[in-house]
């Protein structure tokens, strides 16, 4: 037993977990980040249906190129955001269950973004654009920290077994049967 466990032991309380992530959905800090993000997913829409297709147009080939396909992963991403966050609050005003939020959080597909640096003609799509991006690259980041702490999957990697640390423990287990437990 931990030092912690000891001292809960002695006192006669049981030791609770308290969870992060109820507590946060809970908060007026999860209020701000919803209204930060859905303010984003308006943003975005706002500027791909006007000032974006006037934008687009303008565009010479391959710019215009990367343009339709960065705006198209924009939305993408700020529609994974938009639906963790609707998911999030629902489950705060009791309008789902706990079980019906992890179902639907799991079908979110929250993913680390690339960068600008990774988009070709980055620096030549319009300034709206390239800082509509960097934002949802930045509230994707939150987001996934948040669902992490919170204890969601989304489909981030699993963490996998470390073999090497795998096979060490095999070889100390084999080394105490020869040495007859004695280490």
């Amino acid at each position: 037993m931990t030092s912690i466990e000891e001292r809960m032991a002695e006192s006669g309380k049981a030791a609770e977990t308290v969870s992060f992530g109820r507590r946060f959905a809970q908060s007026s800090q999860f209020d701000a980040i919803f209204d930060e993000g859905m303010q984003l997913v308006e943003r975005a829409a706002c500027y791909l249906d006007g000032d974006g297709r006037v934008a687009a147009r303008k565009l010479a080939q391959p710019v215009s190129t990367t343009y339709a396909t960065e705006s198209m992963r924009l939305t993408t991403r700020l529609l994974e955001v938009a639906s963790w966050l609707l998911v999030q609050r629902a489950l705060k005003l009791g309008e789902i269950s706990l079980e019906e939020a992890e179902s639907r959080r799991r079908r979110i597909k929250l993913r680390p973004s690339g960068r600008p640096a990774h988009i070709k003609h980055f620096d030549v799509l319009p300034e709206a654009l390239r800082d509509l991006i960097v934002a949802s690259f930045q509230m994707t980041d939150r987001i996934i920290q948040l669902d992490r702490g919170m204890g969601g999957e989304g489909s981030l990697p699993a963490v996998t077994r470390n073999p090497v640390g795998a096979q060490l423990s095999t070889l100390r287990s084999a080394f105490k049967v020869i040495d007859g437990g004695r280490s």
